[in-house]
């Protein structure tokens, strides 16, 4: 890293982020990086497993999860990616596209600290908030994992949001907040949840 430069950004769009492609190092990376340059400008790529620096494995969702909070691509040898490895990556590919202006043009809100707990959380709203785009992420699993209330921000409070899991209005969302959860057990894992205003 150390890269970062505003006098660079008036003649390119972006910069890369880090030499550190870990998922999990990323997201302390990118979250410190937000509190100075908009993630539109953070370069982010998918990398391999084990990860080349520091050894860590990390599912091909999270790692895709982070990424998609910056310029989003992949780094890694396509020959030996198996078929559903394959089916996954054009599933993200797709989801990216189809969310881009919400994540390059959004208002962009930071949740949960990664460097104060074992979670981290940030989300991305729509000018005229109507989408929105939520990151969490938990680093270790524990046994009986206390439930996590996460608070939303930035909504309309009085539009009524749905997503994969989560819906109520956006005064709910944001005052009484939802249990944030991955998608899946174990360590090193995240979710990646988008909410649309349907009424």
């Amino acid at each position: 890293g150390g890269r970062f430069d505003l006098g660079m950004l008036a003649y390119m769009p972006q910069v890369w982020t880090s030499d550190n492609t870990d998922a999990i190092s990323r997201i302390g990376i990118q979250y410190g990086t937000s509190l100075v340059y908009p993630p539109a400008t953070m370069g982010a790529h998918v990398a391999s497993v084990p990860n080349h620096q520091t050894g860590r494995i990390t599912s091909l969702e999270t790692r895709g999860n982070v990424v998609m909070s910056g310029i989003f691509g992949y780094e890694l040898d396509l020959t030996i990616l198996t078929e559903d490895e394959k089916i996954e990556m054009k599933a993200q590919v797709a989801f990216y596209k189809t969310h881009r202006r919400l994540i390059q043009y959004g208002n962009f809100y930071r949740l949960l600290n990664p460097f104060e707990g074992n979670e981290a959380a940030w989300m991305f709203v729509s000018e005229n908030k109507a989408e929105a785009l939520v990151f969490y992420s938990r680093t270790l699993n524990q046994a009986s994992t206390p439930f996590h209330t996460l608070k939303l921000v930035g909504l309309d409070p009085n539009l009524y949001y749905e997503g994969e899991q989560i819906k109520g209005y956006g005064n709910e969302l944001m005052h009484l907040g939802f249990y944030a959860q991955p998608h899946s057990q174990g360590d090193f894992q995240s979710s990646l949840t988008y909410l649309k205003v349907t009424k």
